[in-house]
């Protein structure tokens, strides 16, 4: 299926646990956890049904809605009706008013003589601010689930939360292994989509590599046919992707949810921001800032240099979000009228601007990754550089630590243009902006959608190059 391109990993990694389980048989405590997070529609929920299917163990597989603790223990007994565990039947006929005996009447369900796959989606409705939640859990685990062939997966989108449950300090803290669920990569995109390279970072940036949005693009179709189509469906998984994640994050006043907006549009400065979030104080933006870096919305960067810096500079971390509030967002109510076309054409206009901008991130990873190689040593830390007046930006600093550095490995340009090579003009512009940076002659890089028209470079990497660093 679309779904799972690229996924091998993380369901051999799922399926392992369950072997360790199986291989536990007889033992005290053969039962095993694993701590699932990542961001919303990334496609944790369907990795594990797939899982599950493929593994042939009896299961159980209960999604909490955050509705009322009456409503998710009352799903509980309606999602065991579903199962495929032998005594099932215990956790509908039973109607636990409390997770306490919710987890009773679960071990019991449990088979003694087999593996079996006990599953919690969307673990954080149930966590409090008491942790009552986590005691029950841990309590349970240690008494009974533990003593048990079960595999219990803990599936959970709000990632700060999903981190906490598996702190120190906390209830539930090391008790299960802690498992990331990322987008597809670009790689993973271009596969799927039959993408050249080029054409394959333009589809990760607009779709984020979100399993739903991919899986709408016509195979080997380009960006601006993709775009038509999705732009002429007002429930296109493109269009209310964000917003559904967005309204699962904040309330629709939300504070953060104005400040967010305001990155998206492009501003990047404490002070900028504040300007465009409709000049809140500095103290409720500083409060709103921490929430958006503390949820992984939001990047807080600063510049990677030898000397300290407080220029911090702030950006949407996920790829489709930021094309979303940049492009989309504000014109939901014309294309829901039907004219997306006006939409496309502003997307046109904007396309290479927006698209210099945030591809940065995926290159410093991409570099981050492949390297070392036959020109460059390896960088434990690939970021960027600039001043506050903008004066000199550098596009890749590579560096041993970030974000003051003791040493400066190399610097770079990345010039991703549809026609335009990286020439002796953006040589001599990178050359400057060393010379500001540091007195030492450190390798100098290019990165180019369109190629090298010059000399004088230490290295020089491409599309092709950079898809590389994430294997398939």
């Amino acid at each position: 299926m679309v779904d799972f391109v690229g996924r091998r990993r993380e369901l051999a990694t799922l399926e392992r646990e369950l072997q360790k389980v199986a291989a536990g048989l007889g033992g005290e405590r053969p039962g095993r956890c694993v701590m699932l997070r990542g961001r919303r529609r990334v496609g944790k929920s369907r990795l594990v049904e797939r899982f599950v299917e493929r593994s042939g163990a009896p299961f159980l597989f209960y999604a909490a809605t955050g509705a009322s603790p009456g409503d998710d223990l009352a799903r509980l007994a309606r999602d065991a009706q579903a199962s495929t565990l032998p005594l099932a039947q215990l956790v509908a006929a039973a109607r636990p008013e409390s997770w306490d005996a919710a987890f009773d009447v679960l071990a019991a369900a449990l088979p003694s003589d087999r593996a079996s796959v006990l599953v919690i989606d969307e673990v954080p409705y149930l966590m409090d601010a008491g942790g009552a939640f986590e005691g029950m859990l841990q309590r349970a685990w240690d008494r009974v689930l533990e003593t048990k062939p079960v595999l219990l997966v803990l599936i959970g989108s709000d990632l700060s939360m999903m981190e906490a449950l598996n702190s120190y300090g906390r209830p539930f803290h090391q008790r299960g292994r802690e498992m990331v669920l990322g987008p597809l990569n670009p790689a993973e995109v271009g596969r799927m989509l039959g993408l050249e390279p080029a054409d394959a970072f333009d589809a990760a940036l607009v779709t984020g590599g979100l399993p739903l949005i991919c899986a709408e693009w016509p195979q080997g179709a380009g960006l601006w046919d993709f775009l038509g189509e999705a732009l002429s469906d007002p429930v296109s998984a493109l269009l209310v992707s964000a917003e559904r994640s967005l309204a699962a994050e904040f309330p629709p006043q939300a504070q953060a949810r104005t400040v967010l907006a305001a990155i998206g549009s492009g501003e990047r400065t404490f002070t900028n921001i504040a300007r465009a979030a409709g000049g809140i104080g500095a103290t409720p933006l500083q409060r709103a800032l921490e929430l958006l870096t503390q949820k992984r919305i939001v990047a807080a960067e600063l510049p990677v240099s030898l000397r300290a810096s407080k220029d911090r500079r702030y950006r949407v971390t996920d790829p489709y979000l930021r094309f979303w509030l940049h492009e989309l967002g504000p014109s939901m109510q014309e294309i829901e009228r039907g004219r997306g076309d006006l939409t496309l054409a502003r997307i046109r206009e904007n396309w290479t601007t927006w698209r210099g901008r945030a591809i940065e991130p995926l290159v410093r990873e991409a570099l981050a990754r492949i390297l070392p190689d036959d020109r460059l040593p390896a960088a434990p830390a690939v970021g960027g550089y600039w001043t506050r007046t903008n004066d000199v930006e550098i596009d890749i600093v590579g560096a041993d630590r970030a974000p003051v550095a003791k040493e400066l490995l190399f610097v770079g340009s990345i010039k991703w243009l549809e026609r335009s090579p990286f020439d002796r003009h953006d040589l001599a512009a990178l050359h400057r902006h060393r010379a500001a940076l540091t007195d030492e002659p450190v390798p100098v890089v290019a990165v180019s959608r369109r190629g090298v028209g010059c000399g004088g470079l230490d290295a020089a990497y491409g599309p092709g190059d950079l898809l590389a660093a994430w294997p398939l």
